[in-house]
Order: C-alpha cells, then sequence, then structure tokens
C-alpha cells in the first residue's frame, strides 16, 4: 500500500485492518511511521521486505505518486488499485503498457464485496 496512515480515521488505515481481516499480506509505505493492525508503517520503499507483489493499492494523488513510478512498475504487481482520489491517467497508461491490470476502484469496497 502506498499512501499507508497511522490515522485511524483515513481510508488507508482501514484497508490494512480489512486486508490484515482477509489473510492477505500488506506491506505499508507512508509519510509517517506506525503500526496499523501489526504492520509497521515504512517511510522509504527500500525499508519494505523483498519478494513479490500482487497488487498495489494507491491512497496518494498523482503528484505524490510520481517519484515511485520505477519502483512500482519495477515491481511488477499483477494489478495496481486506484482509490478514489489517487487517480493518474499517465501512471495507468504506463502500467498498462507494462502489462499490469489497473482499477479505478475502492479497496474498501472491494474487500467487503469480496471482489478483491
Amino acid at each position: 500500500m502506498l499512501g499507508a496512515s497511522p490515522n485511524p480515521e483515513r481510508y488507508s488505515y482501514l484497508a490494512i485492518e480489512m486486508l490484515q481481516q482477509a489473510g492477505i499480506p500488506v506491506l505499508a509505505l507512508g509519510i509517517k511511521k506506525g503500526v496499523v493492525a501489526g504492520i509497521p508503517i515504512q517511510l522509504d520503499w527500500n525499508e519494505l521486505s523483498e519478494g513479490p507483489i500482487d497488487t498495489i493499492t494507491l491512497y496518494v494523488g498523482a503528484e505524490r505518486q510520481r517519484p515511485y513510478y520505477d519502483r512500482i512498475l519495477g515491481s511488477k504487481p499483477r494489478r495496481i488499485i486506484f482509490n478514489p482520489g489517487a487517480e493518474n491517467p499517465e501512471l495507468l497508461r504506463l502500467a498498462q503498457l507494462a502489462g499490469i491490470e489497473t482499477l479505478e476502484a475502492c479497496t474498501l469496497v472491494m474487500l467487503r464485496t469480496r471482489q478483491y
């Protein structure tokens, strides 16, 4: 997750909790350190564990995504979810050209409706 927050009022916080409850492994990257549902929020992509990434769910706006383009695309996720407010036609196009599935959707709704 890019845009993780330790603030319980943020949607990214709720998404981490729901992903954990669903048994889905989570790596969290944000601008403030913290822990959500036992998941540490890292401040630097290099602090995240190595390994394959299935889904990147975005909770930051397009401008804040730009410095992460190489990392996002280079990690070759199966899909990228652009949550409301994180829509980004440029990254969406780049991801599609790289063969990555893209969704403009809400992770919380997807989890609640078992479409995740």
